[in-house]
């Protein structure tokens, strides 16, 4: 599932595979871009913002080093992924249905499959898509005491959705949410206002996807080995690493939120939400 971490390292292959490069060709397959031919557009560089990522791009007619940028923005939503491929190479099998998008140098392609989003606009255009966002868990210049802010705006909403809104920090996804909670003991449903340590959350929230940002497997127990990567989340009646208690998985919203009745005790009854039997 994509989050912060797993769009960071997808801005980071792109950028390592065509900053710099002329396109040679392109095939956006999205209605409102089909007919947009970026061949001759020159990569300056690819980024991420929260779950975004804005791979920004010069047209063929603007001066060298200078000119009107514009910028591909893409978002992966719960399925979508980019794959860089060598010249030649053979392309995932059995999902070319599947790709919304094409770019290719002399040297590599880049195939954007089931991309949530797709779309192109003048660079300083980004922040009508983006400027919404909170404070980038991966951004260089962090800034942990706004996403506090941001947070506390919202005393009455349950943590769980708190920490899943992008507008208040961006970057976090289930699967980090389902394992803060557990490692820092508080119920999916615990209100804002009643998390006794906020900023010691966040800053977990930070150290977490930091260290996953580098590796393709995401862990947040230290093992890498499979099936041992997460407390909670995906282990759905499986009994809790600390406790032994079989887990316990909640629908809050829209989507299935992982947690240990014993190591994160409800203040209230749970609200909101169902006990699920069925799959995330």
């Amino acid at each position: 599932m994509p989050e912060g971490d797993t769009v960071f390292r997808t801005a980071r292959a792109l950028h390592r595979a065509f900053a710099g490069a002329v396109l040679t060709a392109s095939d956006l397959r999205v209605p409102r871009l089909a007919a947009l031919d970026l061949a001759g557009w020159t990569v300056i560089e690819s980024t991420s913002r929260g779950k975004h990522i804005l791979l920004r791009l010069r047209p063929p007619t603007a001066p060298a080093g200078g000119g009107r940028v514009m910028t591909l923005h893409s978002h992966l939503g719960m399925d979508g992924a980019w794959r860089v491929y060598a010249i030649g190479e053979r392309w995932r099998p059995r999902s070319r249905h599947l790709i919304r998008a094409v770019l290719r140098t002399t040297d590599a392609v880049a195939v954007g499959y089931q991309l949530h989003q797709l779309t192109v606009v003048p660079m300083e255009d980004e922040k009508r898509l983006v400027g919404h966002l909170g404070p980038d868990l991966l951004d260089p210049q962090w800034r942990p005491a706004e996403a506090v802010r941001r947070l506390l705006r919202h005393g009455d909403t349950a943590i769980v959705e708190a920490l899943r809104d992008q507008r208040n920090l961006a970057g976090l996804g289930n699967v980090y949410v389902s394992e803060l909670l557990f490692l820092r003991g508080l119920a999916p449903t615990t209100p804002v206002r009643q998390v006794p340590d906020l900023m010691g959350l966040v800053a977990l929230a930070h150290r977490l996807i930091t260290a996953n940002r580098d590796r393709p497997v995401r862990t947040t127990t230290g093992s890498l080995r499979r099936g041992e990567t997460t407390y909670v989340y995906g282990r759905r009646h499986e009994p809790c690493r600390r406790c032994g208690t079989p887990v316990e998985a909640t629908e809050l919203g829209d989507r299935i939120t992982f947690w240990c009745p014993t190591c994160q005790p409800a203040r209230s009854a749970i609200s909101g939400g169902r006990t699920s039997a069925g799959g995330p």
